[in-house]
């Protein structure tokens, strides 16, 4: 079917309380396993692709941007395809030729009023092409004299008051906060703080975004979306169910040498965690 817009199924999952799961994509084997598992749970989908990915391959991002587009149309569920964690307003201004509906726009690491300014400029932008635009918000640096802190960064919480000045000021659709997480935690260990959910839910009109989620166990992401959160960004444990079902392969075949021997295993792998990831912020009980 053709693409959607991240705000769409955004929107959508805020107004039925629930959220819609999004996944960092890096190879065609990461877009091919999504769109699977969310065919495999009914499930309408978001592929991200992060600054950090486009890297990864060779600074390009229309290569892996444009496969996904042409999977994505092909797909029995709605799939939507945000740009992640963008700094380069080089690589902001691509969104729109790459088939992007949205953006997340990165700059947390900025002073609160340079990362203001910045996002303020990088939203009137991509209001104007069309796109929806999330920001982040983790600790605003300067009391005490310490540093901001990104919505992921250990032991940052963000402040509902700033966090409602911010979203007013920049113009941004949505805000991914600071509860809790981390990015690439290998390990599900991670405590939210549902009590700053519910403040930040209460302080916002717009919807709330949880990044760092492969690190938060199954009840704590549960209670996440019931609690307002309604886009769950996934990375790292698609990389794990990856990287893990290859490594079992090899070792039980060492003499393998075709890729799409080890490369089909690390696929199926990494649709099954999506479909299982789905089935937890459904609350269907596939978190077993």
């Amino acid at each position: 079917m053709p693409l959607v817009t991240t705000g769409e199924l955004v929107t959508s999952a805020a107004t039925a309380r629930s959220a819609v799961a999004a996944f960092n994509i890096i190879t065609l084997e990461h877009v091919e396993a999504v769109i699977a598992g969310a065919e495999s749970a009914t499930a309408p989908v978001v592929l991200q692709v992060s600054e950090n990915a486009v890297k990864f391959r060779y600074g390009r991002l229309l290569p892996l941007a444009r496969a996904a587009v042409a999977a994505a149309e092909r797909a029995a569920v709605p799939v939507a395809l945000h740009l992640d964690h963008v700094q380069s307003d080089e690589l902001l201004r691509q969104a729109r030729d790459g088939g992007f509906s949205s953006v997340m726009y990165d700059a947390a690491r900025l002073p609160y009023a340079e990362n203001l300014a910045a996002t303020r400029t990088a939203a009137d932008w991509a209001h104007s092409q069309g796109l929806w635009i999330e920001a982040e918000l983790g600790e605003v640096g300067g009391k005490n004299g310490e540093p901001p802190l990104d919505a992921h960064a250990p032991g940052a919480r963000t402040d509902p008051a700033e966090a409602r000045a911010f979203v007013a000021d920049s113009g941004v659709d949505a805000l991914a906060v600071a509860i809790g997480s981390t990015h690439a935690m290998t390990t599900r260990t991670a405590t939210l703080d549902h009590d700053l959910l519910k403040r930040l839910t209460a302080a916002l009109d717009v919807p709330l975004v949880l990044h760092g989620s492969s690190g938060v166990p199954d009840d704590e992401l549960t209670a996440a979306v019931a609690g307002g959160i309604t886009k769950v960004n996934v990375g790292t444990a698609l990389n794990q169910a990856m990287t893990g079902a290859i490594r079992a392969f090899l070792a039980e075949h060492p003499e393998a040498v075709d890729s799409r021997k080890y490369l089909s295993v690390g696929r199926e792998a990494m649709a099954e965690a999506v479909a299982r990831i789905i089935g937890v912020l459904a609350g269907d009980g596939r978190s077993g």
